[in-house]
């Protein structure tokens, strides 16, 4: 039996107990249909996540030649590059790419998410949002068989397709390094807490510093909203106003770094031999900024590339729930001048 992949016209007219032609001038707002009748049901259409049937149409017969990317800031480097890894991967293969970013909001995701189902993706890439704690916004995809790739910031709690790297050995080797270095008072950077890859981060910071004897001083661990440039100095200041103040941060990107090396040249604070800065990203900027930045290698590139893979694969082979994939790639310290205090 052929499975069904869309709810029709047809569904919601027997769910209603009325015509298909009904509930199709309902949809449009035809004059002939009462206004409670027509509210009653948009109402169960959009419960259902009806789509209109010339968009099902183009679902069903796959004929969508294109794929949806939100991303959260695609002036990042880091974000270009998985981008671009996508837009390789899809154009090799006949495909068209729309992007759209969600500046770490959540409501911008929820439409971002709302377009690019209206649009007849025929598969999705994300990176969520740093607000997102609701994933409700995804159903639709997933009711109408569309696949659907987490790139880098990944959730547990949805069933589906990932690409990622170890954060926790990525976070634990940046920080051995600073350990190593002679630091003994590491901050840390990160993003919130409930995105996963943050999360494990700060997991894998924490096991480095218990590992070798020293504490996990919760004040030392900064939670950014943005990790932008300005939210990077500022929690820099903050921490350097302790009475104990770090001898080292570790960064969750690169863009807090590099400000934060800025910030410390023009405070008259010595790089790496007062405080000892790092990032994350490999980002261009970070070899050539003074002191060049030590910073670990994230393949956005090849993390875009497998994203999109893993979209065509998924139609071509016809896989189902059970075939979802998560890929987890390598990382690299890049050891530079910005830590080296031996």
């Amino acid at each position: 039996m052929k499975k069904k992949t869309h709810v029709t016209i047809y569904d919601l007219a027997q769910e209603m107990g009325v015509s298909p032609s009904t509930i199709s001038r309902a949809l449009r707002g035809h004059h002939s249909i009462s206004h409670e009748k027509i509210q009653s049901i948009i109402k169960l259409a959009k419960k259902r996540n009806y789509i209109p049937n010339d968009m099902a149409a183009n679902l069903r017969q796959a004929t969508s030649n294109n794929i949806g990317v939100i991303t959260t800031w695609i002036n990042r480097n880091f974000h270009a590059q998985i981008i671009s890894g996508v837009e390789e991967e899809a154009s090799n293969k006949g495909m068209n790419v729309i992007i759209l970013q969600s500046h770490d909001r959540y409501k911008d995701e929820v439409e971002n998410a709302k377009a690019l189902i209206n649009s007849r993706v025929s598969g999705l890439i994300v990176s969520l949002a740093m607000e997102t704690k609701n994933y409700d916004h995804f159903t639709p995809f997933f009711r109408n068989h569309i696949p659907v790739v987490f790139v880098d910031r990944v959730t547990s709690e949805l069933e589906c397709h990932k690409v990622h790297i170890d954060n926790v050995k990525a976070a634990y080797i940046a920080t051995k390094h600073l350990i190593d270095q002679g630091c003994t008072r590491i901050a840390h950077l990160s993003g919130q807490r409930h995105r996963e890859n943050y999360k494990l981060r700060i997991k894998g910071y924490s096991k480095a510093l218990k590992d070798h004897g020293l504490e996990v001083d919760k004040k030392y661990i900064y939670e950014c909203d943005t990790k932008s440039a300005e939210e990077g100095v500022f929690a820099t200041q903050l921490l350097l106003s302790l009475a104990k103040p770090p001898d080292a941060i570790f960064c969750t990107n690169d863009t807090m770094a590099v400000a934060i090396l800025q910030y410390c040249k023009k405070a008259g604070i010595k790089v790496p031999q007062q405080l000892a800065v790092m990032g994350f990203n490999n980002d261009p900027i970070t070899s050539i900024i003074e002191p060049n930045l030590t910073t670990s290698i994230n393949p956005g590139f090849e993390m875009g590339r497998h994203a999109a893979r893993l979209i065509l694969d998924h139609q071509r082979l016809k896989w189902t729930n059970k075939d979802f994939k998560n890929i987890v790639l390598d990382t690299e310290l890049i050891v530079r001048e910005s830590t080296k205090r031996k």
